[in-house]
């Protein structure tokens, strides 16, 4: 192990089978190789946005065993927002100085593809500085897939109609047998970093996920993040990694033991070990809880997302992140904590520190 750590220290790449044996550190260990990268990065500054979530739709072709949130037996409440209801929601939020609405649905075959692309243009004319974050990888396929076009040609069409940047979600694990269990029928983890590559080379950003604490294994982690830093090492386009935790309620994986606090610590410590070519590690309170994401500024993360205002997703699997968080609360967490809070654009431009 000593020799593991000298080379964690040198900064350079592991293998799957190195990385695997991390876990076996101690926590306090990782916590100081972590902690040592994030501060050669950040120092102690914690960045985060004003931002907006909105989830337009819940009703989903896919059915994915870990989804509380689509609408099927343990969700039958359907919905499709409108433009309108859209459009609304952003002139409200953009009054308290959101800089991004982050805009993720689920896979709906009962609405064209204009429903999708024309909300992002309409934003976009209306509110020009706001930052459009907008349809995942797995988005992306379906929408290829049911209209029967290239993934290219549905990126274009994003740019076309005003989206900024993408968000990493749709990634779940890489491994493609855990992925056939907990996800069948959606993205393959292939066609999902294909899209990513596509569209970096467009010259545009992504943030990449995993989620994790359910069926998978640690060595299934670290494939998947050992794949993120491959393509990261080509195309550049990745700014932030998001580890994102199972959440347990109302839905069809019957997951036995969970994620201790521990684990999920040590596995963002190692998030930021083995990804040094990925700049920022999220802490997203959303799945975490706001207590373990101050935490885990400690354990190497430098993002706690932002405000979000409201969101459905994680919550409808019992996350407590509804309504989203004051933002005069979210600096004071950071400030408490010994950090610096750190106003930033989607971009990772600093906007205020506080």
């Amino acid at each position: 192990m000593k020799n593991l750590i000298t080379k964690v220290e040198k900064g350079e790449k592991l293998s799957i089978e190195e990385a695997v044996l991390l876990y076996d550190l101690d926590i306090y260990t990782l916590g100081k190789l972590a902690g040592t990268i994030r501060e050669n990065l950040h120092g102690r500054k914690s960045y985060f946005n004003i931002n907006r979530h909105i989830n337009p739709t819940n009703i989903c072709k896919d059915i994915c065993k870990f989804c509380a949130y689509s609408a099927n037996r343990k969700n039958p409440n359907p919905y499709t927002m409108s433009h309108d209801e859209i459009m609304n929601i952003v002139r409200t939020s953009s009054k308290n100085g959101i800089s991004e609405v982050h805009i993720v649905s689920a896979h709906n075959n009962q609405v064209d593809l204009d429903w999708y692309l024309d909300i992002f243009k309409r934003i976009k004319n209306e509110f020009p500085n706001i930052h459009i974050k907008a349809l995942t990888a797995a988005e992306v396929h379906f929408l290829a897939t049911e209209h029967k076009y290239s993934y290219q040609d549905i990126l274009n069409m994003m740019i076309e109609n005003g989206v900024d940047s993408m968000p990493g979600g749709g990634a779940e694990i890489f491994d493609e047998v855990v992925r056939d269990y907990i996800c069948k029928g959606k993205v393959s983890s292939s066609d999902w970093l294909k899209i990513h590559k596509l569209w970096h080379n467009l010259g545009k950003k992504s943030n990449a996920t995993m989620l994790f604490g359910h069926v998978e294994t640690r060595k299934n982690r670290i494939d998947h993040m050992i794949r993120l830093r491959d393509l990261q090492d080509e195309t550049g386009g990745f700014n932030a990694f998001i580890p994102l935790l199972y959440q347990s309620e109302n839905n069809y994986l019957k997951v036995q033991e969970f994620a201790t606090g521990i684990e999920i610590l040590k596995t963002i410590a190692i998030s930021r070990i083995v990804l040094q070519n990925i700049k920022n590690i999220k802490a997203y309170w959303v799945t975490s809880t706001t207590n373990l994401a101050i935490l885990s500024q400690e354990f190497g993360a430098n993002d706690l997302d932002g405000t979000i205002e409201r969101e459905t997703i994680n919550s409808s699997a019992g996350a407590d992140s509804k309504n989203g968080i004051e933002l005069k609360k979210l600096v004071e967490l950071i400030r408490d904590s010994e950090f610096i809070p750190v106003e930033r654009d989607s971009l990772y431009n600093e906007l205020k520190v506080y």
